[in-house]
């Protein structure tokens, strides 16, 4: 599932980075934090991702505010589409919290929730949302 998850953001980066460079901008890519690489529980994990889905959902709001500020309607136009998948994001890592705490440490639970997640596929973000 986190696989999947990184190919996607990946996505939306590039997606960014597009949407940068057509409207005449430069990107500067710098060094991220890293994040953890073991959790305590696997619903631990759900709830580090929610956190940052959060953080990142108000980095978003935060540039949308800003394009608003500057009458910038065409970023703030982008940027819908990224609100819009924020409310996704924030809610399928709500759904899994929900169903690894309502599984417990049951293993059959745990292993069919597993074999869902691995079923997961990328799906390549709109063309819509990219800038070419």
């Amino acid at each position: 599932w986190f696989r999947i998850q990184f190919q996607e953001e990946q996505a939306h980066a590039q997606i960014f980075m597009n949407y940068i460079n057509s409207r005449g901008g430069r990107v500067i890519l710098r060094p991220i934090a890293e994040v953890p690489e073991k959790w305590e529980c696997p619903v631990c994990a759900f709830k580090d991702t929610l956190a940052h889905e959060q953080k990142v959902t108000a980095m978003i709001n935060n540039l949308y505010a800003m394009a608003e500020a500057e009458h910038d309607y065409a970023t703030r136009e982008k940027l819908n589409w990224f609100i819009a998948e924020q409310v996704e994001e924030e809610e399928t890592a709500r759904e899994l919290i929900d169903k690894f705490t309502l599984i417990g440490n049951d293993g059959m639970g745990l292993y069919m929730l597993d074999q869902e997640l691995a079923a997961r596929t990328y799906n390549v973000p709109s063309p819509l949302a990219t800038a070419e």
